[in-house]
């Protein structure tokens, strides 16, 4: 068991490379004047932020949180063209989404996204015939270009054995197609990363307590950095509210009277321990228009999820006893008992969506992006989908080319103009990788596990050697953080140089998987937040 004691001991002075400290940062914020600022860490922020860097302007990022630290790594973990919007016959935009869905997995972040495919059981008297999902299933395929395989039909009795603990009572058949899936928040900083590589300049735990003003027009805002309480601002030609769920709290500093311009809807997932492998995710239909999923995810299984309206302070999501009673009773439609004990619940999320203001149920609105524009010249961004986040950021950007004035200056350069797939940082093979860090283990002392290895190469990519090179200097720095998890104390310390933690669960929930584990007990935490301090 990982005790306090044996948290590695680590020098104070942080590798070659390092990130500016906050102090640095603040300065560099409040001295300089943007082209751009960005308020807002989650991916449509992000990947604003990417874009714009990548265009020649000068690019500030914050957020009040950590990066992707709220509804953008509470997804669920997907990307998908989105099967079910085939039915309300939007043709076009899965179409667009596969495209996205396959750049992002194939050339973008081939390191960081992995191929998954999905069973779809039909039981008798569900919502849907055999005939329909098959028919479904070859169209979703063929408007990937059967990059993913020809969607099917397969006999209940194969689909048992890739998932064991699928319900075969009533199963008339099962319907198979292929998407992706990711580890958001792991997607999220490389991006920040692909950022501050392009030259943003970002802070994340820096809250915005009032906007700036030139004649009218927001320029700017007065900012405190949560970790230490220091007060500072950031000027700026633009302004970007990216801020998701807090979007219209934003607004209304801008203008006290501004209407309200979206509505949110809760998704709450839970994550379990597997009772046995799965090769195969579910997305079992629950009525016309919704589908419960069960992923195999960090060798895990997650379900969910929700979608109902939330009217509450966004800062105070959180998963009920009812949402945990409907998400294991939905997944009892497709699922054996025994792998929904309670007993197997390791971790709960929930975040929330943000829709285009309006009526209607929830689960049947589109998840589209809406920019607007305050009377203070203030842009706002709010909604889309994960798998879509770059296309999100060049949408954004085109709408900042067609405002008057040219804004963003003669050194800017056209979005359009851009490399089409620029990769995010570290990618490469993760098969490669992984094989690599066993190859080239420490000598002498021992190898590196396997199950570290691939872990490394799916959530870092090339990066992966950084960590290692530290763990060979600092054989403490190798030793894993729990036993049953395969992350080591070099992440910790790379989370801290490098990826801009600050907090134990900026590391063990969104850098690190042990909080979803289960496993972020409170000596690992203690030991986590003292190698943050040194």
């Amino acid at each position: 068991m990982t005790t306090l004691q044996s948290v590695p001991a680590l020098g104070t002075h942080p590798a070659a490379g390092s990130l500016p400290s906050r102090a640095e940062t603040r300065e560099q914020l409040s001295k300089a004047t943007y082209d751009l600022l960005v308020i807002g860490g989650g991916i449509l922020g992000i990947s604003t932020a990417w874009h714009a860097a990548q265009s020649g302007l000068r690019v500030a990022l914050v957020d009040a949180g950590d990066f992707a630290g709220a509804t953008s790594s509470a997804s669920s973990k997907l990307l998908h063209g989105g099967l079910r919007y085939l039915q309300t016959g939007a043709v076009k935009l899965v179409a667009e989404n596969h495209f996205e869905r396959r750049a992002v997995s194939r050339q973008v972040a081939p390191h960081l996204a992995n191929p998954l495919t999905f069973y779809l059981p039909v039981y008798k008297g569900g919502p849907h015939g055999a005939a329909k999902l098959g028919a479904g299933v070859f169209a979703y395929s063929a408007l990937s270009a059967f990059g993913d395989g020809v969607g099917h039909l397969l006999s209940p009795a194969k689909a048992a054995q890739d998932v064991p603990e699928l319900r075969t009572d009533n199963l008339k058949a099962v319907a198979v197609y292929g998407d992706d899936q990711m580890n958001d928040a792991r997607m999220a900083l490389m991006t920040v990363r692909a950022a501050v590589d392009a030259g943003a300049t970002v802070l994340n735990h820096a809250e915005v307590t009032g906007l700036r003003f030139t004649r009218g027009r927001v320029t700017g805002a007065e900012l405190k950095d949560r970790t230490t309480g220091d007060e500072f601002g950031v000027s700026a030609r633009l302004v970007l509210n990216a801020t998701g769920p807090w979007v219209d709290h934003l607004r209304r500093m801008e203008d006290p009277n501004a209407a309200p311009s979206i509505r949110l809807s809760k998704g709450a997932h839970l994550v379990l321990k597997r009772t046995s492998p799965w090769k195969a995710a579910l997305a079992t239909p629950i009525d016309k228009y919704r589908i419960t999923f069960a992923l195999p995810w960090e060798d895990m299984l997650l379900l969910g999820t929700t979608d109902e309206e939330y009217e509450g302070d966004p800062g105070q999501v959180e998963v009920t006893e009812k949402d945990t009673a409907q998400i294991l009773d939905e997944a009892a439609f497709s699922i054996r008992d025994q792998q929904l004990s309670r007993d197997l619940i390791t971790y709960s999320f929930a975040g929330l969506r943000v829709l285009p203001g309006g009526p209607g149920d929830t689960s049947k609105a589109k998840r589209e992006t809406v920019v607007t524009e305050g009377r203070g010249g203030m842009l706002s961004v709010a909604g889309g989908k994960w798998t879509t986040f770059r296309h999100i950021g060049r949408t954004v950007m085109k709408k900042l080319e067609q405002l008057p004035g040219h804004p963003l200056g003669e050194d800017y350069e056209p979005v359009s103009a851009l490399p089409k797939r620029l990769p995010l940082p570290g990618i490469a093979n993760p098969n490669a990788v992984a094989h690599r860090l066993l190859v080239d283990g420490p000598a002498p002392g021992p190898r590196m596990a396997a199950d570290t290895a691939k872990h490394l190469a799916t959530h870092y990519g090339s990066l992966s050697f950084d960590i290692a090179r530290m763990a060979n200097e600092n054989p403490e720095l190798a030793r894993r953080i729990h036993p049953d998890a395969p992350e080591i104390w070099a992440q910790v310390a790379y989370a801290r140089d490098h990826e801009w933690a600050e907090t134990a669960d900026d590391v063990l929930r969104r850098r690190t998987t042990l909080t979803i584990r289960g496993l972020a007990t409170d000596e690992i935490r203690a030991g986590v937040e003292s190698m943050l301090r040194k």
